[in-house]
């Protein structure tokens, strides 16, 4: 099992209001895994994976990936954790106006420290894979927005993430390049990669091996899908 999520809960507390956004939640994602979280908006979807991706800290639970346990850590073992084992992809693509497509990807890896040669060498094939390579140096302004989710994609993979973790990769897509990103996604979870993706499009969840319903804070149903 990659991730094991146990009694997970998540409350937003102010001077007058308490908020549930997580309630009891049970998940278990293996090596390889392919899920798709859907849910109307506000049922905290989005919550539960920025406590997957460790933006968000739950206020209850266990949240173990591998064999560490990830509630207790301080933040700076938790921005090492997210450098060396996380990729993600964002509705609005979060791409920097002002750096070039190879700039952009390459990013992923100088906070790791890799060497220059290496760097180079490994968003050449970050490129490649998605189709991106002949935009290597263009800016974002240039490209249309299936290729920007594209780069976007491949700076999530650049450092070969144990997880990637994809907010509404479609949502700011039109259906053909909406098509060609799941495409992608689905070859990459093929090769192995281990993909939870939030989504909107019953279609797009379809895709994926495994659907989580989710209302209210809480996990309402968890079914593979037959692809």
């Amino acid at each position: 099992m990659l991730i094991q999520l146990s009694h997970i809960q998540r409350l937003y507390r102010s001077d007058e209001v308490e908020t549930t956004a997580l309630q009891d939640i049970e998940l278990g994602i293996g090596h390889g895994e392919f899920v798709a979280i859907m849910g109307p908006s506000g049922c905290g979807k989005s919550t539960l994976l920025n406590i997957l991706g460790t933006i968000d800290r739950p206020t209850a639970g266990s949240y173990r990936f591998g064999d560490e346990e990830l509630t207790h850590l301080k933040e700076a073992a938790l921005a090492k954790f997210r450098r060396e084992n996380l990729g993600y992809i964002f509705q609005s693509f979060n791409l920097i106006d002002e750096l070039m497509i190879e700039e952009n990807i390459e990013l992923a890896l100088i906070y790791r420290n890799i060497p220059k040669s290496e760097r180079r060498s490994r968003v050449a094939h970050a490129m490649d894979r998605v189709g991106i390579a002949h935009r290597a140096r263009h800016y974002p302004s240039q490209l249309s927005g299936g290729q920007q989710q594209r780069a976007a994609i491949a700076r999530a993979i650049v450092g070969q993430p144990r997880l990637i973790l994809a907010d509404e990769p479609t949502g700011n897509l039109d259906t053909e390049n909406g098509t060609q990103v799941m495409d992608i996604l689905q070859t990459l979870n093929d090769e192995g990669a281990t993909i939870i993706m939030v989504t909107h499009s019953p279609s797009h969840a379809d895709l994926a091996k495994r659907r989580v319903d989710m209302l209210d804070g809480q996990i309402v149903i968890s079914v593979r899908n037959a692809i």
